[in-house]
């Protein structure tokens, strides 16, 4: 597993994702997936050795991303974006990706949150639960973009345990699974503090 900063960076081996500090501040959906596919083309044109403009990125029915060109890649694709921050996630099997700003100011919905998870967040200082927040909230997303669900499942069904400061486990009773991946700390380019959340199924 590796975690890089740039564009510009290739990875050694996969599965990869490529954390990438922007100053742009998309204002709506259209503008936030452009951003992302954008540097997604650049991070796939370098990693392949090829020119931005032979690689295509489409979508599949449900909206998880795939790569059209170069044909064959038989390569698994995620994408996020988060407050000018963008993560694109590249392994050999399907794969997941999310980023979260850690939100200092008001209350989290934790109606979202499995109750056991629940009962963990609420045992927390309150100065330690935005991030635990945002770190439980990014690893459900990278597992149901894993999944190719996004959130038609239900974001409580899945359980989520933090496993230290850089794993963490899912739990999905529903589908019979039990998965881990990884979890990481970065900044934005206005410099807020991200988390980032990464996993990959057989």
């Amino acid at each position: 597993m590796h975690w890089l900063s740039s564009a510009d960076d290739t990875a050694p081996a996969l599965p990869a994702v490529w954390l990438i500090a922007t100053q742009e501040q998309p204002a709506n959906l259209p503008e936030r997936a452009e951003l992302r596919r954008s540097l997604a083309r650049k991070v796939l044109a370098r990693q392949f050795s090829l020119a931005e403009d032979a690689v295509e990125i489409g979508h599949e029915p449900t909206g998880r991303p795939l790569i059209v060109a170069p044909h064959g890649a038989g390569l698994h694709l995620s994408l996020a974006t988060r407050s000018g921050l963008v993560a694109v996630a590249l392994a050999h099997q399907p794969v997941g990706v999310d980023v979260e700003q850690v939100a200092l100011a008001g209350e989290p919905p934790l109606a979202v949150l499995h109750p056991d998870e629940r009962s963990w967040f609420e045992s927390l200082p309150a100065p330690a639960r935005p991030l635990a927040f945002a770190q439980l909230w990014s690893a459900k997303e990278a597992y149901v973009k894993a999944l190719g669900t996004g959130f038609a499942r239900a974001p409580e069904s899945v359980a989520v345990q933090l496993d230290g400061t850089e794993r963490f486990t899912v739990v999905d009773k529903r589908d019979g699974r039990h998965a881990s991946g990884f979890i990481r700390l970065t900044k934005n380019g206005g410099h807020e503090t991200m988390a980032a959340a990464f996993i990959t199924l057989d």
